[in-house]
């Protein structure tokens, strides 16, 4: 899909179609024709358009024209006989598939971490906070879903988004830049789509990295990002919509997937400029491109998919969480270490109690009393908001016979503090269904074995369906309130 620079050959008369105008003419640009380089190009994109009129305001359109910067206009750079609306489309379709989903995944991500108690990243959104409820506890595996979806498909589409932009790349160096008070508009939206949909993506990687170069916030710039984006591309689909379908139906996708290499050539010239005025031998067919293309995306998934399916963490070769802890029983992800957390072993050794707060008096327990209550086991997955899972089975408390202990049988809510002291996910508010579910613990050992130290010993919350950081490690108290 590089751009080709041999021989030019002539479009196919089944392919261009009637020809713009009758009887003989100059080659675009050709010396002797009286036109500078690339001005006939435009003018037989002009004449595509139905005509060289402008909008308002005419002449500042005409006196731009007039000066050209250099390297804008110069469609013949771009020559790969490819390009074209029906291309752009295919990419355009599956991008409107999946990008939704993306961005919907995303925001109820932002729910998950219940916004109600401040505790959604950033707190504070203005009137672009999102609707308050009470996130839900089943089906267990929502949340793990819900990230495994968001991360793993914004990640497939990354290859489409590319190709793409390939196959547009002619217009962002069209001149002028627009021709009327309506092209501005648009021009406008996609730079912030462009921005915004490179911006998300570039964020979103690095935070999967744990590589925060960016000097900012990610939570707070994904947000804010994602809502920049989102405008942009509804403003997009609005104006490009019914272009994508007439393109989408001049060509058949079934004969497009026959078509060898030696028999692709060109579409006809469209509006928008983005077939080559000259193309170039196809070096590939576009059968070859949707397949490199999907190749890629399949690539990408093939390589990250173990982030989120049990029994496949090896294969996650781009990913910081597939490797091996050698822990047995404990031998999966751990996002924060007890190192990290500054969390000393010795100070939990030397005589840790769990404090329960929130009736009418403290109540507090050594390891030794949680495990001679009632045990209750369940499989609970881990989901990260980075989109990496796992699936293990807990046994421990479950939190609703430790709010009766404490005094307080119907909690509307509880606050859960851990020991570590630094950090954004010190403490967690659990709602009332996390607390009442039958399957929330406070787990004391998983896979038949106790805690290790890096995985919340002496003990942890988990719970269905929550974000990861809300299972909170190293428990050093939990208060609940009632109605």
């Amino acid at each position: 899909m590089a751009e080709e620079s041999g021989q030019a050959v002539a479009p196919h008369p089944e392919e261009v179609g009637t020809p713009i105008e009758e009887g003989p003419a100059a080659e675009p640009g050709a010396e002797g024709d009286g036109k500078p380089p690339d001005e006939g190009v435009q003018s037989s994109r002009e004449a595509v358009a139905g005509g060289s009129s402008y909008g308002f305001p005419a002449g500042l359109w005409r006196a731009l024209e007039r000066h050209r910067p250099p390297g804008m206009g110069r469609s013949r750079l771009w020559r790969s006989p490819l390009r074209g609306p029906w291309l752009t489309s295919v990419f355009g379709l599956v991008l409107l598939a999946g990008l939704p989903i993306v961005i919907i995944t995303g925001l109820l991500s932002y729910i998950a971490y219940g916004p109600r108690f401040g505790q959604a990243f950033p707190p504070d959104v203005g009137w672009l906070h999102l609707p308050y409820f009470d996130w839900p506890t089943r089906p267990s595996w929502l949340y793990r879903l819900n990230q495994g979806v968001h991360v793993g498909l914004g990640l497939v589409l990354i290859p489409v988004v590319l190709a793409k932009l390939w196959s547009v790349v002619p217009r962002l160096f069209s001149w002028p830049p627009a021709r009327s008070m309506a092209e501005v508009v648009e021009r406008a939206s996609l730079l912030l789509l462009v921005g915004g949909i490179l911006f998300e993506i570039v964020t979103g990687v690095l935070n999967i990295q744990y590589d925060y170069v960016f000097g900012f916030s990610f939570y707070t710039a994904h947000y804010f990002g994602a809502w920049v984006f989102l405008g942009a591309f509804l403003v997009h689909v609005v104006v490009k919509l019914p272009r994508m379908l007439r393109a989408l139906r001049s060509r058949s996708f079934r004969a497009e997937m026959r078509t060898s290499r030696a028999q692709t050539r060109p579409e006809a010239q469209d509006a928008d400029g983005l077939v080559a005025a000259e193309p170039a031998e196809a070096t590939l067919s576009r059968r070859g491109a949707l397949l490199l293309v999907g190749g890629g995306a399949l690539a990408v998934a093939a390589v990250t998919a173990g982030q989120t399916i049990d029994g496949i963490r090896s294969s996650a070769l781009l990913l910081p969480r597939g490797r091996s802890y050698g822990l047995g029983a404990n031998d999966f992800q751990i996002n924060r270490t007890a190192a990290a957390a500054a969390i000393n072993p010795g100070d939990i050794a030397q005589g840790w109690r769990l404090a329960l707060t929130g009736g009418p008096h403290l109540v507090a327990l050594d390891r030794a009393s949680l495990l001679a209550l009632p045990q209750h086991t369940a499989a609970l997955p881990i989901a990260c908001v980075e989109g990496w899972s796992t699936l293990q089975t807990w046994s421990g408390v479950r939190l609703r016979d430790l709010a009766s202990l404490a005094g307080v049988p119907h909690p509307r809510w509880a606050h859960v503090r851990s020991l570590e002291q630094v950090g954004a996910f010190n403490q967690a508010m659990l709602q009332a269904n996390q607390v009442l579910d039958p399957d929330s613990l406070l787990a004391l050992r998983v896979n038949g074995v106790d805690l290790a130290l890096d995985h919340g010993f002496p003990a942890r919350i988990i719970a269905p369906a929550v974000p990861g950081v809300h299972n909170t490690k190293w428990v050093q108290s939990i208060e609940f309130r009632g109605g």
